[in-house]
């Protein structure tokens, strides 16, 4: 029996409220779950359309089962394990553009239409000046809005009740300030009517976010037990954790149209998310790959085994408290507070997460996430961060690409591989040819936006940290930090 209206007894067919760009696991446990409490809780009386905004996606799966899903939340909750299903059906289709075009335009038509939500990955919001208005559809996630919104203020004669809200949840930053400016250059681009873009400016939001949740997605080892235990079979049920975390730098009329917060959801409407995402990319995602390479070198293949392990454990924990919250600006105790939230997430029971799913583009994401807190530090305290150097020889160890007499199978950019295997070719065992291992990756501007080998003590902090772990191996190195 598949989960679906007829086997769902609970379903309500709600007024189409929210457009949403992605139908991925991240929105439906996040987003999704969130608007679903808010029928739930606060009347909000609303559904979702799901747009599929690439060409191959899973919208077609979605409506076999009418939009309907099970959320499993598993993890920590109030000091306890616990994990708890629910049927989620605030979804009420899905559209594939490239299949059926018109139905998505004619949601642009919907007087009740006020929300637009994405997460159409890092690279989605993107501009492709290739792209035009009469395709269809467009190329880009920006410009399929574009004509989109473009179609809404032509279907209204530009009312101004008919504005939405945009609210992008892709993890850059400024998400919606970068997806503003690009839906103006196609304005530019496509010659649209001035009075198009006077609309989108008064009657239309854009409203930056952050977005925290750990959502390992499809339970595939489990989903034979699952499927027991719920008596249906459900092939786009979404497993998470119960931590959640939005951060919304929008308008007061947008605080009270979505009362998120009134019904206990985790959900802060702030005027700048800036320090927030700091934190989140400094002490969560920093912590993650700061973790990565010298645990894995160590011999652990999980995050919540590193975490728990007495000697890899603090030295993350140290690396948090110590070397990564004294470069952030929020209040200590708010830091400390997210930190030891962090650990225990880390810690959930009911999640797998194996370090070489997070091992994935290691460079780019340590100039991201963790170089700017080295950088922060020096700046601060006037030196060098012991175990975050620490870990940026280990990363630079990972990518020799062995772990004892194991192959690695590293996974990056071809021009990162390229140039750490040049880096590592020039070494000979002495430990002057392995300063030249570190000095040519330091110096890889394209990664690190800048020479690493002119910030004062780092190449030799580096360079110390990868002799002992080449020497000694990392368990003892590690013991050295």
């Amino acid at each position: 029996m598949q989960l679906s209206k007829k086997t769902f007894q609970g379903y309500k067919e709600r007024p189409e409220k929210v457009l949403q760009f992605g139908e991925g696991n991240f929105l439906r446990c996040f987003v999704d779950w969130m608007f679903h409490e808010l029928n739930k809780k606060a009347d909000f009386n609303g559904s979702i359309v799901v747009v599929q905004p690439i060409d191959k996606g899973m919208v077609n799966m979605l409506n076999e089962q009418d939009g309907l899903y099970t959320l499993n939340l598993r993890g920590y909750k109030d000091g306890k394990a616990e994990s708890i299903y629910e049927t989620i059906d605030v979804i009420s289709r899905g559209i594939n553009p490239y299949e059926n075009f018109q139905a998505y335009l004619q949601t642009a038509e919907n007087p009740e239409m006020r929300y637009v939500i994405s997460n159409t990955t890092e690279a989605g919001i993107a501009y492709d000046e290739n792209d035009l208005p009469t395709a269809t559809p467009p190329n880009s996630f920006p410009a399929k809005l574009t004509v989109w919104l473009h179609h809404r203020y032509k279907a209204f004669n530009g009312d101004q009740s008919k504005g939405v809200h945009i609210i992008p949840c892709e993890l850059i930053d400024k998400n919606a300030d970068n997806l503003k400016k690009i839906i103006f250059k196609y304005i530019e681009l496509w010659n649209l009517e001035q009075g198009f873009a006077q609309w989108l400016t008064s009657a239309c939001t854009f409203s930056n976010t952050l977005v925290d949740r750990i959502v390992p997605g499809y339970p595939r080892e489990r989903i034979a037990e699952i499927t027991e235990e719920l008596g249906y079979e459900d092939k786009q049920i979404v497993e998470g954790e119960h931590f959640h975390l939005w951060v919304i730098e929008g308008p007061e009329e947008l605080q009270k149209e979505l009362p998120f917060p009134s019904i206990g959801l985790d959900v802060l409407y702030v005027k700048d998310v800036t320090p927030y995402k700091s934190r989140k990319v400094k002490i969560l995602n920093g912590a993650h790959t700061a973790l990565v390479p010298v645990a894995y070198l160590y011999g652990i293949d999980t995050v919540r085994e590193s975490v728990e392990h007495p000697v890899v454990g603090k030295f993350i924990k140290d690396a948090i408290f110590e070397e990564i919250i004294p470069t952030l600006d929020l209040p200590k105790d708010e830091l400390e507070k997210f930190a030891n939230e962090v650990i225990v997430r880390f810690s959930n029971p009911y999640i797998k997460h194996l370090l070489m799913s997070i091992a994935l583009n290691s460079f780019p994401k340590f100039e991201t996430r963790v170089l700017p807190s080295i950088l922060e530090y020096k700046k601060r305290l006037g030196s060098i961060p012991q175990r975050l150097s620490f870990s940026l020889a280990a990363t630079i160890a990972f990518y020799k690409g062995k772990r004892g007499e194991e192959e690695i199978a590293l996974n990056d950019d071809a021009a990162v591989l390229v140039r750490l295997k040049s880096a590592w070719a020039k070494y000979n065992g002495t430990e002057e040819s392995l300063e030249d291992v570190v000095r040519e990756v330091l110096g890889f501007e394209k990664n690190w936006k800048m020479d690493l080998n002119e910030v004062e003590g780092l190449t030799a902090a580096v360079t110390k940290h990868l002799a002992n772990i080449e020497q000694l191996g990392m368990q003892k190195a590690l013991e050295l930090v």
